[in-house]
């Protein structure tokens, strides 16, 4: 078998990215300086990491990001009650291993988005499916489902996500069938995967905010009792962002 046939049954197979490593070595003639078995684990390894990559990519792009972010970039500089030490062990991502959840809170514009999202990211590279969403538009998004017919389906991909993020939670008042979706959304992660919520209404509020009682108490006993809590406090980050560009 010359290497051209090779090449193309390689393609055939679906391993370009072999495939062209190969041909490429075989152009620069580099293929006659190492043993059969570092050839065969260097593509092994070329065709891996580009298969990774393309998974982390997607996992990225349905996870729905409203901004990149980058636990190498959280700024802990700003006086906003943000623990060093405690959001880097957070970073590792053991939370999601154990099913617990995070909670994020403060006023608008200290980074709770931010932070969310770099663990986010964190969670694809590390190969995690995730999904970002505001909390009104999700819960609106799947009010429409119900009427097509598809809310279940819907519901099972929210939770085979090992993490969901739901940011700007409790903005807008829940009403009867918002109230049972987010109940829906959270009781079926409850014990099997994480979810972060970001909000600028304290947990204190949250009874209130989701309204009848019973659902309330039973939403708040799988969220607030398995999590970690961030209250950040102090100015909005965008307002320095603003003065150093005047």
């Amino acid at each position: 078998m010359n290497n051209n046939q090779t090449i193309e049954k390689l393609k055939q197979m679906r391993l370009r990215a072999m495939a062209s490593l190969h041909h490429q070595h075989i152009q620069d003639r580099r293929i006659e300086s190492v043993t059969a078995d570092e050839y065969l684990a260097l593509l092994t390894d070329h065709q891996w990491e580009v298969r990774l990559n393309r998974k982390i990519e997607r996992l990225i792009k349905q996870a729905g990001f409203r901004q990149k972010a980058s636990l190498v970039e959280v700024d802990y500089s700003h006086q906003r009650d943000l623990d060093k030490n405690k959001f880097e062990r957070l970073g590792t991502l053991e939370f999601i291993k154990r099913c617990e959840n995070l909670i994020l809170t403060g006023a608008s514009g200290v980074g709770k988005s931010y932070l969310a999202q770099a663990l986010g990211y964190q969670a694809c590279l590390l190969e995690n499916r995730t999904l970002y969403a505001n909390t009104a538009k999700l819960i609106g998004r799947l009010k429409l489902t119900k009427m097509d017919g598809t809310y279940l389906k819907e519901l099972k991909k929210i939770a085979k996500k090992e993490l969901v993020i739901l940011d700007d939670f409790g903005l807008q008042a829940f009403d009867n069938q918002g109230r049972d979706i987010l109940m829906d959304i959270i009781d079926e992660r409850y014990n099997t995967s994480s979810t972060i919520v970001a909000s600028q209404i304290p947990v204190s509020a949250w009874h209130k905010l989701i309204g009848e009682g019973t659902i309330a108490d039973a939403i708040l006993d799988r969220i607030v009792h398995s999590s970690h809590r961030i209250n950040l406090k102090g100015d909005s980050l965008r307002k320095g962002k603003i003065k150093s560009i005047n």
